[in-house]
């Protein structure tokens, strides 16, 4: 028997029953977490999600008073031979209305689980099997910088506030009255010119008024603990700069829906990616065939219109939006293009010159993956549109050219296009 331990989770942290269901409804939840990677959009990738699985073989013991022993005090209407667990069997007639049962007779409601970010992230990359160096590049933590959060009165010598400290010492000594030096000073002067004269009454009394300050001067000191602060400082998310992604892809007759869900799959790494190091990320959408134009995300994926293919189409669209609404001096831009390699011929050598001549210039990184089907088969052959960008990769060290086959090839050409060498290099 096992016992469970149902006591709320300590915050931001899973106990070892979460983990120990996961490992045990692994299979189920995986095919549930595929099944929702068909249906969430891009920007949905990174969050968490609740995915329902069957209850079969999920189920937990539990405890229950028995009917059949002890007193029991409560009723029932209708039912003097079943207890919780008991096998009823099924009628051997209609019961009328009703929608139609499962054919054996038995069925449970699906058991809705909710995944954290990082267990979805961690089921949705062990499925493609994603390296462990990608993954923790991909779950990194965001940078985050020192700010200025006012004063506290605890910290090191390093952080003292000189300013803040003597300002808190002069309002203590004004509040409390506390002896100024120049009257001290003046009493001092007082007493001499009374002890020169001789008067000694007069002497007396100005020297009782000096001890008075004096004894003042001692019981409220010019520095107190109290008065001392220190600089406090906060962790905040690194302003990073502004990044857009521009998202190109090929919607043409020759790509298939295969084609497109490795494009989408690309796409949404690529999101994570970016979303993780800026504090603002736009994602720009624009699909071609032979006219190309900015979409919203539904449009971009699941549009079915088709026709033939220009691909500087969307060189072109890109340096528009870009030059329109993104800054060079505050944006970095990033773009992703993702075809199947067909272009009209006499494009190709119009694609070389955008591309080398005015779209790289402007962008971080430019990455270009040509999809397939067939396998290795891909990899053996180059296409038009191949060997046009080919030209310019030599001289554009941020300029990359993979070739994605199959789902199984989307996570290594990821690693090699965003890998931390890469970057360095």
């Amino acid at each position: 028997m096992n016992i469970v331990d149902r006591r709320p989770n300590p915050k931001g942290k899973s106990l070892g029953n979460r983990q120990r269901f996961i490992a045990r409804a692994k299979a189920e939840i995986k095919g549930a977490v595929q099944e929702a990677l068909r249906k969430r959009k891009v920007a949905d990738v990174g969050s968490g999600e609740k995915v329902a699985i069957p209850t079969k073989g999920i189920s937990e013991p539990t405890f229950r008073h028995s009917r059949r022993t002890g007193r029991s005090e409560y009723i029932v209407p209708g039912n003097k031979e079943y207890v919780v667990g008991d096998e009823i069997p099924r009628p051997s007639g209609g019961s009328g209305g009703g929608s139609e049962g499962s054919p054996d007779g038995e069925g449970e409601d699906a058991f809705e689980f909710t995944l954290s970010r990082e267990e979805f992230l961690d089921l949705f990359f062990e499925d493609l099997e994603l390296p462990d160096l990608v993954k923790k590049t991909l779950k990194e933590s965001t940078a985050t910088d020192l700010s200025r959060a006012g004063y506290t009165v605890s910290g090191t010598p390093a952080n003292l506030s000189v300013a803040r400290t003597m300002r808190n010492s002069m309002a203590r000594r004004i509040s409390l009255r506390r002896p100024k030096q120049a009257e001290v000073e003046a009493l001092e002067r007082e007493l001499d010119e009374f002890e020169e004269a001789g008067d000694t009454e007069a002497a007396a009394r100005v020297k009782r008024a000096l001890e008075e300050l004096f004894r003042r001067t001692k019981l409220i000191p010019y520095i107190d603990p109290v008065d001392v602060r220190y600089k406090r400082f906060e962790r905040i998310p690194r302003p990073n700069t502004q990044a857009v992604m521009f998202c190109l892809m090929d919607v043409s007759g020759s790509m298939t829906e295969a084609m497109k869900d490795l494009a989408k799959r690309f796409f949404m790494l690529l999101h994570i990616f970016l979303e993780r190091r800026y504090r603002t990320v736009d994602v720009v959408f624009i699909r071609h065939t032979s006219t190309a134009e900015e979409v919203d995300e539904e449009t971009f994926f699941y549009s079915r219109e088709t026709g033939g293919t220009v691909v500087s189409t969307a060189l072109e669209k890109m340096l528009e939006i870009a030059r329109a609404r993104y800054p060079l001096d505050t944006w970095n831009i990033y773009a992703a293009q993702a075809s199947d390699g067909d272009n009209y011929g006499a494009d190709s050598g119009h694609c070389v010159e955008l591309l080398g001549g005015e779209v790289l210039p402007i962008c971080q990184y430019f990455a270009y993956i040509e999809v397939g089907e067939g396998g290795e088969a891909i990899l053996g052959r180059e296409s038009d549109l191949w060997r046009s960008y080919a030209q310019v990769a030599p001289t554009h060290p941020h300029f990359a050219m993979k070739r994605v086959a199959d789902r199984t090839q989307i996570f290594p050409v990821f690693h090699e296009l965003f890998a931390k060498e890469r970057a360095r290099a």
